[in-house]
């Protein structure tokens, strides 16, 4: 004899769906998002601080904030159901992002905000706030900080070979460190890149160099390795 089972309407409303309604209090809830947004924001106001891109994106910066909203929803799910946290995992195992990380610092902010919404979720609040605020007094005080010891480029225009081997003699005089990048010649004119590190934050001595016999002009840019400005 084979028995048959039947489902009551009363079985569908004790399903566990209805069960996990309040498996997460509105109060844990409302703490855990409050916390995450203040958090995202903070984040938010170190990237302002520490950008040194070519161009400033407030859209990205926004994302860092929802970010870590997100992640605080998606962690505090998990942690209520561990059915759950299973199908997700392989859930967001198929995600893929193409947007291209410009500026490698964005990878660290980008983390950061996952970290701290993970953090926030499993209720390590402490950990959250002042791993935060280390992370971010680091970043301000590194982040940005020029010195005469940094790279710059010395882009010279000469009349001819002559000109050109007396403004190299007046960098090296005047420079720590003078290294040719790069050089094209043309009828009449030879152009030269040259990278030097400063001795002091003065930089009259392009002034000087500018008026040497033969140089037609001296530009002096920061260089960071991917752009200059």
């Amino acid at each position: 004899m084979q028995l048959f089972a039947t489902t009551t309407f009363q079985d569908i409303f004790k399903s566990s769906f209805l069960e996990n309604l309040t498996s997460v209090s509105l109060l844990d809830m409302a703490i855990a998002l409050v916390l995450a947004f203040c958090l995202g924001l903070f984040i938010f106001l170190v990237y302002q601080k520490t950008y040194s891109g070519v161009m400033y994106s407030s859209s990205f910066g926004v994302t860092l904030v929802a970010l870590t909203m997100v992640t605080t929803l998606v962690i505090l799910a998990v942690t209520s159901n561990v059915v759950l946290s299973l199908g997700m995992v392989g859930a967001l195992s198929i995600v893929r992002f193409r947007t291209a990380i410009k500026e490698p610092l964005d990878i660290a902010f980008l983390f950061w905000s996952i970290a701290v919404g993970i953090v926030l979720a499993a209720g390590l609040i402490p950990l959250a706030v002042v791993g935060s605020v280390a992370i971010g007094v680091m970043l301000l005080v590194f982040v940005n900080r020029k010195t005469h010891a940094n790279p710059y480029i010395v882009v010279l225009q000469c009349a001819n070979h002559g000109a050109e081997e007396r403004a190299m003699a007046f960098l090296r005089e005047h420079t720590s460190r003078c290294m040719v990048k790069s050089k094209s010649a043309r009828k009449g004119e030879v152009e030269v890149n040259v990278e030097v590190r400063l001795r002091s934050d003065n930089t009259d001595f392009i002034n000087q160099l500018s008026d040497l016999e033969g140089v037609h002009s001296a530009v002096l840019v920061s260089y960071t390795g991917e752009f200059m400005g």
